[in-house]
């Protein structure tokens, strides 16, 4: 099998424990409003750019952190369940896993395509800040549907 850089199993759990709150958080903040739950902070900033204010690097600044802690945890739980070996690691999985990365690939960039075709403005920026999270959704889901739809195959041929 070739070299692939992937988690313990242990951590497809904890992934699963961190996403599924993760994701349901940020889509209350997409319903409520981003300001629905703030938490601010007073955080070290690269930049910070405010609309129609001043530009700073390298600075301290007071900000409402609550999308970033969201984000930040449905990163690191989609890449803990995505990344993570299954109990039987073999190269149906490795083959699996590599065409449901390119098969999330390939989808994403026929959305951002048709983002890009059909939606302009602040509505076009919205869009590719939820760009940020649809590969690792799709990869997810499709991935875990083919090992499903698998499974469930192997127990109607026995």
């Amino acid at each position: 099998m070739p070299y692939t850089i992937l988690l313990p199993n242990k951590f497809k759990k904890i992934g699963w424990i961190i996403l599924v709150p993760a994701a349901i958080l940020g889509i209350i903040l997409i319903v409520n409003g981003f300001d629905a739950m703030p938490i601010k902070a007073k955080v070290f900033a690269l930049y910070n750019d405010q609309i129609l204010g001043k530009r700073e690097s390298f600075t301290f600044i007071n900000t409402n952190i609550t999308n970033t802690i969201i984000g930040m945890l449905f990163i690191a739980g989609a890449v803990f369940v995505g990344f993570s070996r299954e109990k039987k690691e073999d190269e149906f999985i490795a083959n699996l896993r590599l065409s449901s990365l390119l098969w999330a690939v390939f989808v994403n960039y026929i959305l951002l395509f048709l983002a890009f075709a059909f939606i302009y403005n602040m509505a076009f920026l919205v869009v590719m800040m939820y760009n940020m999270f649809t590969i690792m959704i799709i990869f997810i889901v499709r991935f875990n549907y083919i090992l499903y739809r698998n499974s469930k195959s192997l127990e109607d041929d026995k």
